[in-house]
């Protein structure tokens, strides 16, 4: 199969160059950037210097492929979709337009109106493991948020024994590239080396879709802290009735047991009893951990930001939607020390 890119300049975008490259049932068959139309696919992603001859196309020589990652900055899509539409018979947005369900919602959140709600059905929410049978039978995909993608994961087996009159409250440890490619003054070396910085104590975007998929309040907060990939969220759930750790574990491994790319990390001993997002740099893993006090439960969980909070997760959902194994091209484990 081929594979198109549209907006191949910034880091989710190249974190998807480099994984088409390597994936061994598609070719990767056109990067669109209207910036770097022209020169080679390594200027804006220099670790692929020595992957690929292919260049940056302009957007007007756009050729129909058979799936397309629409990797442009939120709200530009929708207001293009049609003239996308008929190139490819799949297409996943890795931008925030199609993740929510509701267009009063997206005004809520995103402050402008949705120029599409009509199509707004037409998309399935990209968690895997959350909508495996909706994504092998659509043609069209919402990658979900970095953030939205690590709470969920992490919460959902347990949503069912929480109290309904208590909000999951959830804090984020994130990582630079969260910030995307273009600079701004929160990103200069010497304002953000060092930092940890509130930048979100009510009112992420990301909340939306967590309070949507998993059908129950949540207080969402956000640090930015000396990382450049990478997501760690602490969950605290107040439960209807008091769990054993063996009761926590069966939750999880009823819903997650068969999940190539969850992993329960729960340890007696030893430095990384719980998830560690540096572990996770550039793989595709959500690794959950959790502490449990009667009533109270702790929920943490870690995961790369560019890849199982973009990239990756919708390489995942590319796999489901054409029928390949799961794990195609998503297997690389992370690397120690880093």
């Amino acid at each position: 199969m081929k594979v198109s890119i549209v907006g191949g300049s910034g880091y989710v975008a190249g974190e998807l160059i480099r994984l088409v490259l390597f994936h061994p049932e598609v070719e990767l068959h056109q990067v669109i950037s209207t910036t770097y139309a022209g020169k080679p696919l390594w200027v804006p992603h220099p670790t692929l210097n020595s992957s690929s001859c292919l260049t940056f196309s302009p957007m007007e020589a756009l050729e129909e492929t058979d799936v397309l990652f629409m990797a442009l900055p939120h709200g530009t899509f929708m207001k293009t979709f049609t003239q996308y539409e008929s190139l490819s018979p799949r297409i996943i947005d890795l931008s925030a337009d199609f993740r929510l369900a509701s267009p009063q919602e997206y005004e809520k959140w995103y402050g402008i109106s949705h120029c599409c709600p009509h199509l707004l059905d037409r998309f399935v929410y990209g968690i895997v493991e959350l909508h495996r049978e909706e994504i092998r039978n659509t043609q069209y995909i919402s990658g979900a948020g970095c953030n939205a993608t690590a709470v969920i994961l992490a919460v959902n087996p347990l949503i069912e024994h929480t109290d309904p009159h208590f909000p999951v409250v959830v804090e984020a440890k994130c990582g630079s590239s969260e910030g995307g490619r273009a600079p701004w003054p929160g990103s200069h070396h010497p304002e953000r080396s060092g930092c940890v910085r509130s930048y979100a104590p009510t009112g992420h975007r990301h909340t939306a879709e967590m309070v949507q998929e998993l059908a129950h309040p949540v207080w969402f907060s956000a640090t930015a802290v000396e990382m450049v990939r990478g997501v760690l969220i602490t969950a605290h759930l107040k439960l209807k009735e008091h769990l054993t750790e063996k009761e926590v574990w069966n939750s999880y491994r009823t819903q997650y047991g068969e999940e190539p790319f969850i992993r329960l990390i729960n340890r007696k001993s030893g430095i990384y009893r719980y998830p560690e997002p540096k572990l996770l740099a550039g793989t595709n893993f959500c690794d959950i951990g959790f502490s449990v006090e009667g009533d109270h439960l702790v929920v943490i969980a870690a995961l790369d930001n560019l890849m199982k909070g973009a990239a990756g997760q919708a390489v995942h959902a590319m796999n489901v939607m054409c029928g390949f194994d799961e794990r195609a091209g998503l297997e690389f484990g992370g690397l120690h020390p880093v």
